[in-house]
């Protein structure tokens, strides 16, 4: 678990790093300069002529540094999600193991659980880790011990619920990003109503452009934030519940494949 824990952390390092070169990237070398491109030729398109119509570009609306620090963390909570997806599918290909070989009609006594628990012993040590090996590990064991089928069906609930409980908890930091990326949006919303105010006598003397255009800057990362985060809360839902269900269907197969046949 401790290594687990370990990798994760270096995924998650990494992954931003990477995050932060490859936007800053694309930022300085085609964001930006097609942006200012634009808003000068526009500049030049209204000082000539008076019934010019800006159209909205892309590359305007994304070019602020708030813009950027969300696609910064877009990928970032993407390439997290998408961690947690993988080992998700992982789990989920165990539920289509025969980790018990039964016949039909086949019952399992106290005495028998030592050989049924060999090819899930069997297992490489990484599958064993996972949520189905253990919860009929645990099962199997305290069946033995115990002899009473009530108490295995709730060890099997016990620790279906708990490790449901443990990947939620996990989600924690992609809840945070989801939260923080309208938070910097409404950041760049004060720093463009600041400007805006700053300008405010230029705007009395007739010179409405610098307001215009600090009015962009807050109106642009309030729209850009708040449509990344229906995205990332939209993929973190998503998330949530492919957890949940595998959860829930690791508690049912432990429920058919193994607790129907037991018998003390």
């Amino acid at each position: 678990m401790n290594k687990q824990l370990s990798i994760e952390f270096i995924y998650q390092l990494f992954s931003l790093i990477i995050a932060i070169i490859l936007v800053h990237a694309i930022y300085v070398s085609i964001v930006r300069p097609n942006a200012s491109s634009i808003l000068e030729q526009r500049a030049i398109e209204l000082n000539t002529n008076p019934d010019y119509v800006p159209v909205r570009s892309v590359y305007v609306i994304i070019r602020d540094f708030e813009q950027e620090t969300c696609f910064i963390l877009m990928l970032w909570a993407m390439s997290l999600m998408g961690y947690k997806a993988f080992l998700t599918v992982q789990e989920r290909r165990v539920l289509q193991l025969e980790l018990l070989p039964l016949n039909l009609g086949t019952s399992i006594l106290p005495e028998d659980t030592r050989e049924f628990s060999r090819p899930i012993q069997a297992l490489p040590e990484q599958q064993q880790r996972l949520l189905l090996p253990r919860a009929l590990l645990t099962a199997l064991h305290r069946f033995r011990s115990t002899r009473n089928i009530q108490d295995v069906s709730n060890s099997i609930r016990a620790i279906c619920d708990s490790e449901s409980d443990r990947l939620d908890s996990e989600l924690s930091m992609i809840r945070y990003i989801a939260w923080a990326i309208p938070s910097i949006g409404f950041l760049g919303t004060v720093r463009g109503i600041g400007q805006a105010l700053g300008q405010a006598n230029k705007a009395v003397q007739g010179d409405i452009a610098g307001v215009t255009q600090s009015l962009g800057v807050a109106f642009n990362s309030t729209f850009v934030a708040l449509l990344i985060s229906i995205v990332i809360m939209f993929l973190v839902h998503q998330l949530q519940l492919a957890q949940e269900r595998l959860a829930l269907d690791a508690e049912e197969y432990c429920d058919v494949r193994l607790v129907r046949n037991l018998q003390t």
